[in-house]
């Protein structure tokens, strides 16, 4: 049975300010012009995070596929339809563990992915990654992962510049995994290098990286230069100055900025003492940081409350809505089946107010509660 929403409609070629999403089943049918709305609710395609932890006091990073399903129905409740399950620095059993469970999740389409951040990680750029678990790239490793997880295994984020790394991403894109460059001292070759092995995704720029310089580009130049590398950027205005988010998504254009959330278990909770693989995290006025150095621990963001800030610190809507679906459903792979409101993709949709703040969610042709 066919079922329609009206409003502004924001699709890949623009806003509808009076227009219509038709969806039958699961599937869109028709996104259309319709006159006789006036205004009415903001429409946009089903929020894409392609880098979250955890939320609502429910985390990733543990591999529990109860804390997971947890975590996936808070930030639906915010918008986000499709996202990546994100880990952090861990041993390597760990690693095999949240896989096996995580999983029948991905195949159940709670999770649209795993994304692992780390352990390929540099020690001088960690963050508030664990040094105890960081090491060199193993493609034995990476071998027994991908036959573990098969498809669902969308992401892995790694330093270039360590030993084994090159190799790494070509075995990663090789079975059709995102390789992400991420936490990193590389220099611009180096970077450089990973993106010509195959490489396609900056995690979050700026954070974690060797910083620019004029005489050392550094990672953050490369990636923001490469034309087939999606950059992504977390709109908390505490991991960027907004007028570094603005720069950096003029530079690389909506179609190769995504905003994430890069959200904890915090997100949605109260200030107070959380975790984060293995170390003391304190949350103070909403932002997350280690116990032990300060270094920021993640965010407490939502897709929506993403998408508010980056409208708010100047970027179009049309623009910010890619940057919120549109961009990180094709960076990682899904661009064909999530991520903007168009004729034969998947009926996820949020309705927001003129404040945008959420109304309601439809995923896959249902409504959530």
């Amino acid at each position: 049975m066919t079922q329609r929403v009206s409003g502004k409609v924001v699709t890949p070629a623009g806003v509808i300010r009076q227009g219509c999403v038709e969806w039958d089943g699961e599937r869109i049918t028709a996104v259309a012009e319709y006159p006789s709305v006036h205004d009415g609710h903001w429409i946009l395609p089903g929020f894409v995070d392609m880098h979250t932890h955890g939320g609502g006091g429910h985390t990733f990073t543990t591999g529990d596929a109860g804390q997971a399903r947890q975590a996936a129905a808070f930030h639906l409740r915010h918008g986000t339809t499709s996202l990546l399950a994100s880990l952090v620095s861990s041993p390597f059993e760990l690693m095999r563990s949240a896989t096996a469970a995580f999983r029948p999740l991905v195949q159940e389409g709670v999770l649209a992915g795993i994304h692992f951040e780390g352990p390929y990680l540099s020690a001088a750029r960690c963050g508030a990654q664990n040094p105890e678990y960081l090491r060199d790239p193993s493609t034995d490793e990476l071998a027994e992962l991908v036959e573990l997880g098969g498809s669902a295994i969308r992401m892995m984020t790694l330093a270039p510049e360590r030993d084994g790394a090159l190799e790494a991403v070509k075995l990663l894109t090789a079975h059709r995994v995102v390789a992400a460059v991420g936490h990193t001292d590389a220099t611009y070759d180096e970077t450089r290098a990973a993106i010509a092995a195959g490489a396609s995704v900056g995690t979050h720029l700026f954070n974690g990286m060797r910083a620019v310089h004029h005489r050392e580009p550094g990672p953050v130049t490369a990636l923001l230069d490469a034309p087939n590398v999606v950059c992504e950027l977390v709109a908390d205005g505490v991991h960027l100055h907004d007028g570094m988010l603005t720069f950096a998504s003029s530079v690389a254009g909506p179609e190769r900025s995504a905003l994430i959330t890069d959200a904890m278990a915090a997100a949605g909770m109260p200030d107070g003492e959380y975790e984060l693989g293995g170390q003391a995290v304190t949350v103070a006025d909403g932002v997350a940081r280690l116990a032990r150095d300060g270094a920021i621990a993640g965010s407490t963001l939502t897709m929506d409350a993403a998408l508010r800030h980056a409208v708010a610190a100047g970027i179009p809507m049309a623009d910010a809505t890619r940057m919120v679906a549109t961009t990180p459903a094709r960076a990682i792979g899904l661009g064909d089946q999530v991520g903007a409101l168009q004729v034969g993709l998947r009926a996820d949709l949020v309705m927001l107010d003129d404040d945008l703040n959420v109304v309601r969610v439809l995923r896959a042709g249902s409504w959530q509660e």
